[in-house]
């Protein structure tokens, strides 16, 4: 039930803090990927140690910028260039 909500789009946002403590990692993913997710919860889950977890971050349109240039320096290549590529996205939007 929580993997469901956590990737809903109306979703609460306080919900969605709620979930990314979450132990079942799919649940965690799936909030990363929802772009409801409150800009502070992207923030703290950009430093996660799963890569995965922060290249979804990094692609998140709701990702704050300032997170987005620190991902771009991140170990993980993937995580780097998705993070351009999100900021080269918000540049570039009609």
């Amino acid at each position: 039930m929580a993997r469901r909500i956590s990737l809903n789009l109306p979703t609460p946002p306080e919900v969605l803090a709620e979930l990314v403590r979450d132990k079942d990692r799919d649940v965690r993913w799936r909030v990363t990927l929802n772009p409801s997710t409150l800009p502070e919860i992207l923030t703290q889950l950009s430093r996660d140690r799963d890569n995965d977890l922060r290249w979804d971050v990094a692609g998140n349109p709701s990702t704050p910028l300032e997170v987005l240039l620190i991902l771009m320096v991140d170990d993980d290549r993937g995580v780097r260039e998705e993070a351009e590529s999100n900021l080269r996205r918000r540049i570039l939007r009609p």
